[in-house]
């Protein structure tokens, strides 16, 4: 397939690969530069695998018939998000810019692309670190003993509990009263939280010193907050393997129900999955491999970290899943030893006559003798299968799942700490990348003084998406992450992720694509590349997109409620968004998509309308070459 799209020019926005050659050994260019590979792999892994890898993939598995789950998740993860990733590493390091840089350097017209990609890393770190925040409330409650949401708190005349945690739990109650003090309904703003406040600003500062300067500061950081979270994960394995019932939570993680394959909703999630766990199409990463020598093996980079991910991703939820099956099986002997207590207090049972082993039977009996009796006990129904199968996904599992099993383990502050410094240096380090996401574009569109350090680029950021952020210290602020989050980093990374790989391919060329990593690794790339690249990758993209997007449009958007007033208390409510809210949804997800196009159009109608003025050069390696060698006269 030798398909190629006109692209006039971009011999004269491109170096050269003589010129990428004098860069490397003079050392022209104003680019930083990794102090070693060792810290350009950590910040990428550190990027790729984030919270969604602890607390998204376990619930995919868990919904889509365990095992099963991973035939379609690794056949993508090899089919579209390796080869994204090479090309993403290929690209950035080739032409040695940021997301921006990249694409209008392939052509002007594709601008668009790298200014989607900056609002969707400025969108999406605008609520993750808000999840950041909440964390750190956490991790500063857990230097407490008993911990704080072990118990419920005494109403105002000290008589009783608390109705609302009375009729919940205690994770419930500090969750979504003492952390979010959540209102009733999104439109319920509430006012802002000061407690919330505090932690957010306490968030955004620290990711302000660890981003300062680039890599240069973020690079220092990574090797703490890429490799702490595994050792923690150990840990908590090895510890979950000692506790009752983990080994039934894991084996029903990983029980294959074959008939989730033939689910097309299976695969539509597996490979939206595989996209989201490789930080793909956010920018973040072209900036990193931009940062590389000419000569670095991006083919090998993007195997190992693809290799990483995807073994991260089963090796955390084989850890959720052992906590999750302990929890369980704490639930199921409190379900059992209710009901027994039940029995034995109705018919006057003799203490330990009735137990687990000989429960069915004795309930069996009474029901034959008794019916009436059993009935005005309202037994519960104990079912294992039932409690392991109630899959929850997103801060439910972080702040409300694991928080109530580590209440059940001894000396739980600790277990508490370690779970929420590892949640934060995973959060963290995907940060690093969502600001280099922003700051790297922002600076390559000119639109501030060129003579501003980077370190006013990232206050500038931090500051501004501090003040946006505020929104989700409202009492509502809960249900607008969870808005963002459906949709801020849904289509427009996927139309994002389709417009890269096509703009390479077919605007770039992929013989020069082929000759550019020859150069840059010393061989072409082999079949499966040149397959995937040309005709799998974006067949696999355009599917999931399209149907993604139909989904979308076709299915009520509704968001679950925390009121105390529902009939379903203490489960949460399901309510309709606000008609409103579609304007939200808009801003969210069209805005960012139809950044692309919008460019596109601005740019042709300029060239057409203002050609004395069109000046579509770029800033390359070459113009500053050349610059120097003139000093140099």
């Amino acid at each position: 397939m030798k398909l190629k799209l006109p692209n006039p020019g971009l011999e004269d926005r491109i170096p050269s690969h003589q010129e990428l050659e004098k860069m490397e050994t003079e050392e022209v260019g104003d680019r930083p530069k990794w102090d070693n590979k060792a810290q350009y792999l950590l910040t990428c892994v550190g990027f790729c695998v984030g919270l969604g890898n602890v607390w998204r993939f376990p619930y995919l598995c868990q919904s889509h018939g365990g095992g099963a789950f991973m035939i379609p998740f690794l056949i993508l993860l090899v089919l579209e998000g390796i080869p994204l990733l090479h090309l993403e590493f290929a690209i950035g390091q080739r032409l040695r810019k940021g997301s921006v840089g990249v694409w209008r350097s392939i052509n002007p017209y594709m601008t668009g692309v790298g200014i989607s990609s900056m609002l969707v890393s400025f969108l999406v770190g605008m609520y993750y670190n808000t999840i950041m925040a909440w964390i750190m409330w956490y991790l500063f409650n857990s230097f407490q003993d008993p911990l704080p949401w072990s118990q419920c708190p005494l109403n105002a005349n000290k008589t009783g509990l608390i109705s609302e945690c009375a009729e919940s739990t205690t994770v419930d109650y500090f969750w979504y009263r003492e952390t979010l003090n959540t209102s009733e309904a999104i439109d319920d703003a509430g006012g802002l939280q000061w407690w919330m406040v505090m932690a957010l600003v306490s968030a955004w500062m620290l990711l302000y010193v660890c981003c300062i300067r680039g890599i240069e500061t973020t690079g220092k950081a990574v090797y703490i907050t890429s490799t702490l979270p595994y050792v923690v994960l150990t840990i908590f394995l090895i510890r979950g393997l000692t506790l009752k019932g983990s080994v039934a939570g894991i084996k029903f993680l990983f029980t294959p129900d074959v008939n989730e394959l033939m689910n097309p909703t299976t695969w539509l999630d597996a490979g939206a999955q595989v996209l989201y766990s490789f930080s793909l199409a956010f920018g973040g990463l072209i900036s990193f491999s931009s940062y590389n020598s000419i000569h670095n093996n991006c083919e090998q980079d993007a195997v190992i970290i693809s290799i990483i991910n995807g073994c991260t991703s089963v090796y955390s939820a084989t850890v959720i899943y052992s906590i999750i099956g302990f929890r369980a099986t704490e639930k199921y002997d409190e379900c059992m030893a209710d009901n027994i207590l039940k029995l034995t207090n109705a018919f006057n049972y003799p203490e330990n006559n009735i137990t687990e082993s000989n429960y069915d039977d004795m309930l069996n009996h009474f029901n034959i003798t008794s019916p009436a009796t059993i009935q005005g006990l309202n037994l519960q129904t104990c079912d294992i299968q039932v409690l392991l199968s109630q899959g929850v996904e997103g801060t439910g599992l972080a702040f409300i799942v694991f928080t109530e099993a580590i209440v059940k383990m001894p000396v739980s502050p600790i277990w508490a700490v370690l779970f929420f410094v590892m949640l934060f240096c995973l959060g963290l380090s995907t940060m690093f990348g969502n600001i280099e996401g922003v700051v790297v574009p922002l600076q390559d569109l000119n639109l501030l003084p060129k003579t501003w350090p980077k370190e006013v680029f990232t206050g500038l950021t931090c500051l501004v998406s501090l003040f946006f952020g505020l929104i989700f210290a409202l009492r509502s602020g809960n249900y607008w992450l969870a808005l963002f989050d459906s949709f801020a980093g849904s289509i427009p990374l996927l139309v994002i992720a389709f417009c890269e790989i096509v703009a390479v391919v077919y605007i770039y060329g992929i013989d020069r694509f082929n000759k550019d990593i020859e150069f840059m690794i010393g061989h072409k790339p082999n079949i499966f590349w040149q397959v995937t690249w040309r005709v799998v990758s974006p067949f696999i993209m355009a599917v999931i997109l399209v149907f993604y997007f139909v989904t979308q449009i076709s299915k009520n958007l509704t968001y679950l409620v925390w009121d105390q007033e529902s009939k379903e208390f203490p489960v949460l409510a399901e309510r309709p968004y606000p008609t409103w809210i579609y304007v939200i949804i808009f801003i969210l997800a069209g805005i960012p998509s139809l950044a692309i196009p919008i460019t596109a159009i601005f740019k042709l109608i300029r060239n057409k309308c203002c050609k004395k003025h069109n000046n579509d050069t770029v800033n390359t390696v070459s113009a500053k070459i050349h610059m120097s060698e003139t000093n140099g006269v």
